[in-house]
Parts: structure tokens; C-alpha cells; sequence
């Protein structure tokens, strides 16, 4: 059982940038791809970042360019770097091991956090 732990929102003006922090608890983290989410009001839960246990990475078209996932297997951490945000980009962000199913990604249900809100200004 993993426990995750967001931190790093605020508000920030369009154009800037935040890092996002997700602090994993359990040895199993280094076995798990795990992934960046957010959610707006109204909308459903999107899978904006993932990467896998060797790395590689995959990122949402929205966010491409723009944001840049990485981990960090000896602190069991998982970062978000958001670069150029934008309004749109206003969310709540959440970290969960995520694994293949049907070819996609697919959230941990029972891993989700609190989350952290991510508010861009115009």
C-alpha cells in the first residue's frame, strides 16, 4: 500500500511556471509507473504526465512542451515541473501509480491524495 502526498500549488500569473512534489511512503514505490492528474471543476480526472518505472515519459497534448515529469526512485518523489502555464491549466493535480490497461494508462484507484490546487491567473 502506497501513500502519496501532493504539494507545490499556488497561484500563479499566465506564463509562469510551479513544481509540483508527490512524496510516496512504501517501498513498493520504485516498482510502479506512476502519473500526474488534474481536475478541473466540471470536468473529469485527466492524465497529464506518466512515467514509467525506466523513465520513459508520456504527456497529455495540452501540456506538451510545457510541463515535464520526473522521478526520483531514492526519495520515492515524483515532480511536475509546469513551465508557461496558462488559465487553462487551473486544477486540482494529483500523483497515483498508474499501470497498462487496454493500451492506456490507468489511475490506482485506491491510491488517490488530496491532491494540490493549481490556480493560473490572467
Amino acid at each position: 500500500q502506497l501513500q502519496l502526498v501532493e504539494s507545490g500549488g499556488g497561484l500563479v500569473q499566465a506564463g509562469g511556471s510551479l513544481r509540483l512534489s508527490c512524496a510516496a511512503s512504501g517501498s513498493t514505490f520504485r516498482v510502479n509507473a506512476m502519473g500526474w492528474y488534474r481536475q478541473a471543476p466540471g470536468n473529469q480526472r485527466e492524465l497529464v504526465a506518466a512515467i514509467s518505472i525506466g523513465g520513459s515519459t508520456d504527456y497529455a497534448d495540452s501540456v506538451k512542451g510545457r510541463f515535464a515529469i520526473s522521478r526520483d526512485n531514492a526519495k520515492n518523489t515524483v515532480s511536475l515541473q509546469m513551465n508557461s502555464l496558462k488559465p487553462e491549466d487551473t486544477a486540482v493535480y494529483y500523483c497515483n501509480v498508474i499501470f497498462k490497461h487496454g493500451g492506456r494508462w490507468s489511475p490506482r484507484q485506491d491510491y488517490w491524495g488530496q491532491g494540490t490546487q493549481v490556480t493560473v491567473s490572467t
